[in-house]
């Protein structure tokens, strides 16, 4: 293995193993849990203004852009797909969506989690070659299907693990200031 290959696959590993742990404060790290419910008319654009919002005061300011628009397709996701697993739930109740930021000097990982266990289709390639997108009129993309990809594209990488008692977690990994230098666009 090359020096190259070695470095970045130990970069790798030092954000799974940071990704894996709760940020400690007095290490430069900041960790929020947002919960917010499918049903209510605005829950994307309060996913949006609250991760802007924490991002800003936890110094990532970066990657609020991308970050936001991350957390509105994840969010939108669970809002238009998700449906929860019978032992998750309520009848007449509301479907719960938790949104995870752990931010360190290095890292940024959002999470966003749902009730439902059916693991997300995540894009295994370009469904058009980046050339080819630009010339193409919007009536001929697809219509749905595109968030993960938007992740996928903004994101250094994309994720998701199953819940401990049922439904799932996808999970994005920002690069920031002074991370491994080989973000994926």
């Amino acid at each position: 293995m090359d020096a190259g290959k070695a470095h970045r696959l130990a970069s790798e590993l030092d954000a799974y193993a940071h990704w894996f742990v709760t940020p400690d404060p007095s290490s430069g790290g900041r960790f929020l849990t947002l919960t917010l419910f499918a049903e209510c008319g605005n829950t994307a654009r309060v996913a949006r203004d609250q991760t802007a919002e924490f991002l800003r005061g936890a110094g990532a300011v970066d990657v609020v852009d991308d970050a936001r628009l991350v957390v509105s397709e994840l969010v939108g996701n669970v809002v238009n797909h998700a449906v929860p697993d019978r032992e998750l739930a309520n009848p007449g109740g509301c479907r719960r969506i938790n949104v995870i930021f752990k931010v360190w000097p290095k890292w940024l990982f959002i999470g966003v989690a749902d009730e439902d266990s059916t693991p997300p289709l995540l894009p295994v390639g370009d469904t058009f070659s980046p050339g080819l997108v630009g010339e193409l009129s919007e009536a001929v993309l697809p219509d749905t299907g595109r968030g993960l990809l938007i992740a996928q594209r903004l994101a250094t990488s994309v994720w998701w693990t199953p819940g401990d008692q049922g439904g799932k977690t996808v999970w994005c990994r920002f690069d920031l200031n002074g991370g491994p230098e080989h973000r994926s666009h």
